[in-house]
């Protein structure tokens, strides 16, 4: 467990983060490697009709976004409101990203904020063990998880045994502790299983910072999950673990969020993961219902938004932050590894000093130390603004969301660094609705009250090591 405030080590009040001699784990530590090259130029793969039947609704929307608003734009876009809807925060937010792409903002859809392990993993397995046509998987870490005494590659198998198809699709890098013997015994069942980036050079398909960061699962193209939950065994670890006194992220309880849709996003979800599989070449897919015909299932509209390295636009960043300087009352958002570009950090700080309340959750203990020391340093500049800032204890902080004016929303992969514009595949939905933005606040206000605030009156009396860990951390900065 953490120690209480009173026993931290110096006055700032600041939980200390794991010593940077402490060795990184597999998710990150690419991204600290001193000789990594960069990521090279990329579009995001075209899908092809490679599924039969299925043609028309494997047609990709392009993710291309005109521009970031500018305030002008912003202004002559609201303008457009009728004058009984200028006030309306979810008329300005629906407005505003419409503008932005191409891609689909798609309504008729239900969502659920699903919490940690305890809420995500009997969900999704409930939802793998109603299957009946097709079960699809892309997850940057995926391993044998078990839930319910039972573990995820005996319901696969069972599942492929009933004639469900199973399609997988695990990043090399983020899987590499999974033994082989499990790809082994999926495939030898019937799974197609496609390794995003093989380790290998001679297999390799891009540079080696080029991860597969996404969270996906689709069931009989009905529902969909996705956010900042992998099929990860420390999801399995309860809240009473905390963070044991040695940093063993390994056994420690991970606080993170996901989604659960069902409705006609769902198809834009196997969209992305259709498109993955092109661009890795994978095997031909097993016939199924991909794409069955999704009736109205709520009242949320949702946009995907799948990224990846050489996209000359960030639809997810350019949305994030068009909903951030639009905001009117304010912006709450938690990222795992926080450690946002200068011109981000400048607009959050901006928003903050219109006087909208502003809030950020980040953690005090991650499996990347150097993450940690790296927010750190930064946090002047927002507190002088007037943000509040929140360190999670007692729990390794995974989540990326965000919400704004109580009507915005989003849950993701992308983390609110460079490593999710310049290296990683991510995917996003940005939900427009107030039932998920209720959701949303309601997590991010347990996650504060689970928290140490940080003033900026005790964050400048940190102390003289402290600044000096920072001081290294912000050496990586590029590559986190």
């Amino acid at each position: 467990m953490s120690a209480p405030a009173a026993a931290l080590p110096y006055s700032a009040g600041i939980a200390p983060a794991m010593p940077l001699r402490y060795s990184l784990t597999r998710r990150r530590l690419v991204a600290l490697a001193a000789a990594a090259p960069v990521a090279a130029c990329a579009t995001p793969p075209s899908v092809k009709d490679y599924v039969g039947g299925d043609d028309e609704g494997l047609k990709r929307a392009i993710l291309g976004s005109r521009n970031p608003l500018s305030s002008t734009e912003r202004s002559a876009l609201l303008a457009t409101l009728r004058p009984d809807q200028s006030q309306d925060a979810l008329q300005r937010q629906m407005v505003l990203q419409q503008a932005l792409s191409e891609a689909p903002l798609v309504g008729g859809n239900a969502t659920r904020i699903l919490q940690d392990g305890s809420q995500v993993f009997p969900a999704m397995f409930a939802a793998m063990g109603q299957a009946r046509d097709h079960i699809n998987l892309e997850y940057f870490i995926f391993e044998d998880v078990v839930w319910g005494g039972m573990p995820l590659s005996e319901l696969l198998i069972d599942k492929l045994n009933h004639g469900v198809a199973v399609n997988i699709i695990y990043d090399a890098f983020g899987s590499a502790g999974t033994p082989d013997v499990l790809w082994q015994r999926l495939r030898a069942a019937g799974a197609r299983v496609v390794t995003f980036n093989p380790l290998d050079p001679l297999r390799a398909t891009a540079s080696p910072n080029h991860r597969d960061h996404r969270k996906i699962m689709v069931v009989d193209g009905r529902v969909g999950f996705t956010g900042g939950i992998n099929l990860d065994k420390v999801y399995e670890n309860p809240p009473s673990a905390g963070v044991p006194p040695d940093g063993d992220t390994a056994h420690a309880y991970w606080r993170d969020t996901a989604v659960r849709i069902e409705g006609p996003a769902v198809a834009e979800l196997q969209k992305v993961f259709f498109g993955t599989w092109h661009g890795q070449k994978g095997p031909p897919i097993a016939p199924a219902r991909y794409f069955p015909t999704l009736p109205r299932a709520g009242d949320e509209t949702v946009r995907i938004i799948a990224s990846a390295p050489g996209d000359q636009r960030p639809l997810y960043f350019i949305s994030l932050m068009t909903a951030v300087l639009s905001a009117m009352h304010r912006v709450w958002l938690s990222s795992g590894y926080f450690v946002p570009p200068h011109e981000e950090r400048e607009d959050l700080a901006r928003t903050a000093r219109a006087g909208v309340d502003v809030r950020i959750v980040t953690p005090s203990h991650s499996d990347v130390p150097a993450t940690v020391y790296a927010a750190r340093a930064a946090y002047g500049d927002l507190l002088e603004a007037g943000a509040r800032i929140y360190e999670v204890h007692n729990a390794i902080l995974h989540s990326k969301l965000a919400t704004v004016d109580s009507v915005w929303s989003t849950v993701g992969s992308s983390n609110l660094d460079r490593r999710s514009v310049l290296f990683n595949n991510e995917v996003d939905a940005i939900i427009l609705g107030r039932p998920t933005a209720a959701q949303l606040e309601a997590v991010l206000r347990q996650d504060m009250a689970m928290a140490h605030e940080i003033t900026l009156a005790r964050w400048r009396r940190r102390s003289l090591g402290e600044r000096l860990d920072e001081l290294k951390a912000r050496l990586w900065q590029y590559w986190m």
